[in-house]
């Protein structure tokens, strides 16, 4: 594969995709000295205007794309409509790798939009509205598109009795329980949780902090969409209280600064100094699902399979009782159409059109 085929972020290096954009301006490899502090500058904003997990994302979906091209005898570059048009339609008949499944539209439609984020990082342009893609992705949404399969919301007492597995003398389950509670309460993103700091400008990594006060917790986050400021009161018990399991995460686990949940080490008597990542979520969700036995009557399996991380999420806007906009807010959501994906339970038939139509 030539050099120029490799996803612009990929390790060793993520100065790479940087550097394209720089030598596109004249000012990679050759700059004068007195410009190198800006032109580092400037690889950091680059790298900056995406999330680690979405770089990560679209490098294995070039790498896909750029395999497949191998294999077919075909170039990644330039862009060609008709190589694209080829790619997504093994895509969605299975035919996209050896041994692969047939993708679903929704996975059709992340690796394309990967595609043309790679062809832009480059300075070029791939044309989706082109009939060679257009009318193919149509034809595949057309046969293949289904319901999505949303993820089951935790609801309260199953919260409770998730927290309960979780050993409340242990640094570990102290963690677990504090990382559940404020997940749910906060109707937060995994990777938002992860993100979280002691207090502002602590970290380089950093997406939000929090502020504890007598009544609740502020928690600043750094959404897709711009900054925003989530509420969380204190609870009625401290058992369940999410800003009390703060508190005492922060005493006991003698953490003042950077990020607020860690690896826990020294066989689970140390709070080491590592960012948790993201996917601890969606395996503490899966684990204290399990172990709690909520959905017992189903398979292991499927069990695993309805819970993620979004579940906390989707729990608290199933389950608060309030104002639909407050959810909106809590959530970040732009449209309450967004928020009424998230609410597993509601009063779908509130306003009877039958009825008030004289029927």
């Amino acid at each position: 594969m030539p050099e120029n085929d490799r996803y612009p972020y990929s390790a060793p290096s993520l100065g790479t995709a940087a550097d394209d954009h720089l030598q596109d301006s004249g000012l990679s490899g050759g700059a004068p000295g007195h410009l190198a502090p800006l032109v580092e500058r400037a690889r950091g904003y680059v790298e900056a205007s995406s999330s680690a997990n979405t770089q990560r994302a679209y490098a294995a979906d070039w790498k896909h794309f750029a395999g497949w091209c191998r294999r077919q005898g075909l170039s990644p570059l330039p862009p060609d409509v008709q190589t694209v048009g080829l790619y997504i339609t093994a895509l969605a008949s299975g035919e996209a790798a050896p041994r692969a499944r047939a993708s679903s539209v929704a996975t059709v439609e992340r690796r394309l939009s990967a595609l043309c984020w790679n062809y832009t990082q480059r300075g070029l342009l791939l044309d989706r509205r082109d009939r060679h893609i257009a009318t193919v992705l149509a034809g595949i949404r057309n046969r293949h598109a289904a319901p999505p399969r949303q993820k089951e919301a935790i609801l309260p007492e199953e919260l409770i009795a998730m927290v309960e597995t979780l050993d409340r003398g242990t640094l570990r389950g102290l963690r677990d329980r504090t990382m559940l509670l404020i997940g749910f309460a906060g109707g937060l993103r995994r990777s938002e949780i992860v993100a979280l700091d002691c207090g502002r400008d602590q970290t380089e990594d950093g997406g939000g902090w929090i502020e504890v006060f007598d009544k609740g917790m502020l928690v600043t986050l750094r959404g897709k969409t711009g900054w925003r400021e989530v509420e969380i009161g204190r609870g009625s018990s401290d058992l369940t209280c999410p800003v009390h399991a703060v508190e005492t995460w922060l005493k006991l686990g003698r953490i003042s600064h950077g990020p607020l949940f860690r690896r826990v080490t020294g066989r689970g008597k140390e709070v080491g100094p590592e960012r948790l990542k993201d996917q601890e979520i969606a395996r503490l969700v899966k684990k204290t699902v399990l172990a709690a036995g909520i959905r017992g009557e189903l398979p292991e399996a499927e069990r695993v399979r309805l819970f993620s991380g979004h579940s906390l999420r989707a729990g608290l806007a199933s389950s608060a009782e309030v104002d639909e906009r407050y959810v909106q807010k809590q959530l970040g959501h732009t449209s309450a159409e967004m928020t009424r994906r998230y609410q597993r339970r509601r009063d779908r038939f509130r306003v009877n059109l039958t009825k008030a139509a004289g029927l």
